[in-house]
């Protein structure tokens, strides 16, 4: 399981830096909507790095690594 966060984790942070790539190269988004669409996938990112440590914590007090 922890490889599959670790690979969705990768994936929204692409996904934000290309969002965020994209309002710098182009005026026509409005500013209000990529601003909420930034904060989204910020709020989704810190949930699934929550979901990340819980794992490795888990797996670290089971005795997996």
């Amino acid at each position: 399981m922890p490889d599959k966060l670790d690979a969705l984790l990768e994936r929204l942070k692409a996904h934000q830096r290309a969002l965020i790539l994209a309002m710098a190269e182009h005026d026509g988004l409005p500013a209000q909507s990529a601003i909420r669409q930034v904060a989204e996938l910020e709020n989704v990112i810190a949930a699934v790095e929550a979901v990340a440590a819980e794992e490795a914590d888990r797996a670290r007090r089971d005795g997996r690594h």
